[in-house]
This record gives structure tokens, sequence and C-alpha cells, in this order.
């Protein structure tokens, strides 16, 4: 995660960064997420029996592939979101749930068809001293049953120059205890706490702050484990720095931090024609994990957030819509105060999941799977649409006003659900006529989108 958190009680702000260097064997597990469905939920801070909940009732029937959860491990005590971010331990052992949750969610969520990623903190412990979640008395370099002064890095002060790959690497992202990653003994305890969670059922990993350890110590560990599933690295692009995502691709996908800005300058700057160029300058589609927004970012500005309503929702639209990427839907809490802990109960959750408007969405990419970008056209300004293949065609208006328009679509004849409204098996209201030449007229409302597919005609 970016600079994550306060650090005994200073802020933590903070930018990692991407990364690019050597080649690397090929891994028996896959990049891009394997499978049909390829679309994550991140459930942001959400506690493991609501995600089993949700994995069963929502998830599933929603057709998403797979579900980010919150770190498990041990961490420091606090109400703040970023205490998950501070181990103390690998016990699971967290505001979120005890083993015996974690491991229920995780079967949970298989049986309703969806693989689980797990946020693992391995770049580094906690600062302080005190004690954690589950109990671990610990004090900075000083983790009983997991590490000892030896097992961290030399440079014991904070990161000050993300010009230099050694500083950004080997010293402390904002005072939390840097693990010393390339030493035998720390990289086989934390392969022996992902295999732990492997043998839970989880079906990958997202890195934290992978930026801040070598793509060479992240393949040794990855190699130390026996069957390490699905990866998806941070690793935060910035202009010049030393660290590139690049880097990092031969070892797992990488979330692409750059997406999320491109998105927030089109549908801000109301210029969405900009969006059929959306891949260039980026990873290539296959390594690249797109969001719209995370925790991070909905807290540095540098994207769009639930805060910004029907522009938002478009936004996440459009990226499950688009070829580029792997999607991954954030849905996590409303807040004002940026250091905020989750809600205490039912109230207060974003569900950006759920609404129906990406719950659609999700079944549209799950229709259209790999098929190319067709049929693009544009307004020159707020509003697009195109087609995916011969199997889905979607129109996004940006615009204040509504737009009435005759679009050439790639579709068959018939009359199909717009998603983007309704659920195919109650779309009354909610459809549209395709012609025999393939033509539509739709009527798309301001800030909202038509979007159709072949696995929802009437």
């Amino acid at each position: 995660m970016q600079h994550r958190s306060r650090v005994l009680g200073g802020a933590l702000a903070g930018v990692l960064a991407a990364a690019g260097l050597a080649t690397y064997a090929p891994w028996s597990s896959q990049a891009t997420p394997p499978g049909e469905k390829t679309v994550t939920a991140t459930l942001f801070e959400w506690k493991f029996a609501d995600v089993a909940t949700a994995c069963t009732d929502e998830l599933g029937p929603a057709g998403y592939g797979y579900v980010e959860v919150s770190p498990a491990s041990e961490h420091i005590q606090g109400d703040q979101w970023w205490t998950s971010y501070q181990p103390v331990s690998y016990k699971i052992a967290g505001r979120l749930g005890d083993r015996d949750a974690f491991a229920a969610m995780v079967s949970a969520c298989h049986g309703a068809g969806v693989k689980v990623v797990a946020d693992a903190v391995i770049n580094h412990m906690a600062a302080g001293s005190g004690t954690g979640t589950g109990g671990t008395q610990y004090g900075k370099y000083s983790y009983p049953g997991s590490y000892q002064d030896q097992d961290f890095h030399s440079c014991r002060k904070p990161i000050s120059d993300y010009g230099d790959r050694d500083d950004v690497q080997n010293c402390e992202l904002v005072g939390l205890a840097d693990l010393d990653t390339g030493s035998d003994a720390v990289r086989t305890t934390i392969a022996g706490y992902l295999d732990d969670l492997r043998s839970l059922g989880v079906d990958g990993f997202r890195v934290d702050a992978a930026k801040h350890v070598s793509a060479t110590d992240i393949a040794a560990i990855k190699g130390k484990m026996s069957d390490p599933g699905y990866w998806v690295q941070e690793v935060i692009h910035g202009g010049g720095e030393a660290v590139q995502p690049e880097e990092y691709t031969g070892i797992g996908d990488v979330d692409e931090f750059r997406y999320g800005g491109h998105l927030k300058s089109a549908f801000q700057g109301g210029n969405l024609a900009q969006l059929k160029s959306v891949a260039d300058g980026k990873l290539a589609g296959d390594k690249a994990r797109t969001f719209v927004d995370n925790w991070d970012t909905e807290r540095n500005g540098s994207t769009l957030t639930y805060k910004d309503g029907a522009t938002h929702t478009l936004a996440n639209v459009f990226m499950l819509a688009s070829p580029y990427g792997s999607p991954n839907v954030f849905s996590g809490y409303e807040w004002s105060d940026k250091d905020a802990g989750p809600p205490g109960g039912s109230d207060g959750w974003t569900r950006v999941h759920a609404a129906q408007e990406i719950t659609g969405l999700v079944g549209f990419r799950n229709a259209v799977g790999s098929a190319e970008l067709t049929d693009w056209w544009d307004n020159g300004g707020s509003a697009i649409a195109f087609g995916r293949g011969k199997a889905g065609f979607v129109a996004l208006n940006g615009g204040d006003g509504a737009l009435s328009e005759e679009f050439a679509t790639p579709l068959p004849a018939g009359t199909y659900c717009n998603v983007a409204k309704a659920a195919p098996d109650d779309c009354a209201g909610n459809t549209v006529t395709v012609g025999d030449d393939g033509k539509a007229k739709l009527d798309v409302p301001a800030k909202g989108a038509v979007a159709l597919h072949i696995g929802a005609k009437s």
C-alpha cells in the first residue's frame, strides 16, 4: 500500500512506486487471473464473516471471480485503518477475525465460486512497541516467534530519496521496521506464512508495498513456496524514480496506478474520447490489474472516489467494459477523517461492489471475455460507445444532459436487457432492440450508461 498511515502518531503519507528490472523464470502460477471470471472485488476492512456472506449472497451470484480481503496477520492495536498494515506476528488474529473465521470465509467463498486473494504485508513489521491484537508482546526489531534484530536491514532511517534504489528498498517506509528480504531465513519465514494461508485455501496474494522489496527478493520468496498461486503486486509508478513497475511483471500481475489517474482526468475533464487509447503508456494488459480507486488513492486525491457519485460509478462501468487489464472493484466505507477505521456495524459501507451498474457490468465482462474492442464511437467529448467483438456493446454518457443516438453495434438482431440498469431476469422497461442491420437507438441518461451483451437477451 502506499505510505500507509501513521507511525507513532506521525502522518503516513507516501508514494510507493513501481518497478522494472531483470528477467525471471516462468512460474507455474498464472499472472492474469485464471478462469473465465477475472473481476476482483476488494472488500476493504470487511470482517471475514461478512466477506463470507457477501460471497454467498452477492459476489458469487454477480459473477465475480475473486475477492480480495484485508491483511489477516496480527497487528498493532488501534482503531485506524492503517493499523492492519503494521504486523507484529503472522498469526491470524486481527480485528477482522481469527483463524477459524478466515478458514470459514475461504470455504464459503469457494462454495459460491469466488476465489480469495489475501493482502500480504511482507516488506516490514510494526514500529514502536506494545501488545498486538492477538496478545503478542513486541518491540521494534523484536517480534517473538517471527523476527529479531538480525532479520532487519541495517538502514534504520526513513526512506528519503525515491531516486535511490537502495534507499527505497533497504531503508524504512515511514519508520516501519524493514525486513531484510535478502536473508534466506527471512525469505523462508515469509514463504512459510504465505504457504500457511494457502493451506487454508487462499488462491493468491496481493503483495503490499512490493516496490520496497527488490524484485529479486520477491521472486526468491515465491520460489520457496510449494504452490504460490496467483500474485499481484503493489508497485506504484513514479516518474524518474529508481524502481519501476515493469521490474515485477515476470513475477505476477502489477497494480496499474496510472490507470486510475487517467480515468480521473478523462471523467472530470469531460473528455472520455481520450479513453480509446487508455492502454497507452501503461503495463501490458495481460500484466495489469486495473482499478478506479483504492484505499490509498481515495484518500490522497489521485483518483475518483465514491464521493464523486455517478461519475465514479460510470468510471467503474468503463473499466469493466473495456478490454484492458484485469479489473478490481474497490468497495470500502464512507469517511471524513482519512485515518478513520471501518464502521462497527452494517451502516457506512459504500457497497460499490453490489450496485446494479457494477454487477451488471461484471456479467457483461464475463460474457464478452477477451473479445476485441470494435465499433468505437465518440462525440469528441463526454460520450463514447464501443463494442466487444460480437458479444457486447456499451454506451457511456459523462455529460450533464441525456444523449439520444442511433449506434451501429456488432450485436445480432434481438431484444437485449440493459444490464447497467436492470438484472436480465427482471428487465421490464429496460430493454433495447437491435435491428437486423445491427443498429440500435439508445437513450443514455446523463452520467449514465447502456450495456448490452449476448448473455442477456430477452
